[in-house]
């Protein structure tokens, strides 16, 4: 269906500056392809600008990872834990970083992109629902600036928005998606139930922070625990509903 109203004009603007083909619109379910045409069309042309806000947003997750630190110093959650150990704790820049590489890999087509779109897929899910989760309903705004509190609540769910309108340039293969579930289900095992290194690789948790020691025999951590699994299926069957979605479509 064609956009029409406000959204189509303002995909006619956009596309005066930024004239590179995209991917036509496909037919899919509602709840694999939730946003309308014309914000797909909008942020498929605006992937260059998007891919750089991601780059920078995943240089302030690493920042922010570090103790948000002014000098040159690792220090915070990084500071505390191997330097084997920090591609499984940054999980949110991570997600940017792979829905940057996703963007670009589309842009420059290359061809061995689709795990880094199914990646993309899983983290702009994952870490773009827990996170308000977290923050909302575990954390509150205590201890940190109310600017930064609502920061990452909204870059966050921003995220999670950026994960359905990679439908339109990746077919979600098999493989693909088991790379996914793969990295992002050893993320769950390792962050709340079996650590291999030293160090929380989790997020820490405000509540779990007493006396300066950090506990996870709390109801906080269950529930932290439980969301990432649950959001770790969700993204499993989105991405195989997809497929299964864009092939029946491809059929008719």
């Amino acid at each position: 269906m064609a956009s029409t109203g406000v959204g189509s004009r303002l995909d006619s603007l956009v596309a005066r500056f930024f004239d590179a083909p995209i991917p036509e619109p496909e037919n899919l379910p509602w709840y694999v392809a939730p946003l309308p045409v014309w914000l797909e069309n909008v942020a498929l042309r605006l992937a260059w600008p998007i891919a750089i806000v991601n780059l920078v947003g995943t240089l302030f997750g690493f920042w922010y990872y570090a103790g948000r630190p002014l000098a040159f110093a690792v220090e915070g959650q990084l500071g505390m834990a191997p330097l084997a150990a920090w591609p499984l704790i940054p999980d949110s820049p991570a997600a940017t970083l792979f829905i940057a590489l996703s963007l670009i890999a589309w842009r420059l087509d290359w061809s061995f992109a689709e795990p880094i779109h199914a990646l993309a897929f899983f983290g702009c899910i994952k870490l773009g629902l827990w996170t308000p989760y977290v923050q909302l309903a575990l954390n509150g705004p205590g201890g940190i600036p109310a600017w930064l509190y609502w920061f990452l609540i909204l870059s966050h769910v921003a995220m999670a928005v950026e994960a359905f309108f990679i439908h339109r340039y990746a077919s979600f293969s098999v493989p693909a998606v088991a790379v996914a579930t793969v990295w992002y289900g050893f993320n769950d095992v390792v962050d709340y139930f079996w650590p291999i290194l030293e160090g929380p690789h989790h997020t820490i948790l405000r509540a779990e922070v007493m006396a300066g020691e950090i506990t996870h025999a709390i109801p906080a951590h269950d529930l932290a625990a439980g969301w990432a699994v649950v959001l770790t299926v969700v993204a499993v069957f989105l991405a195989l509903t997809t497929r299964v979605a864009k092939i029946r479509q491809n059929t008719r």
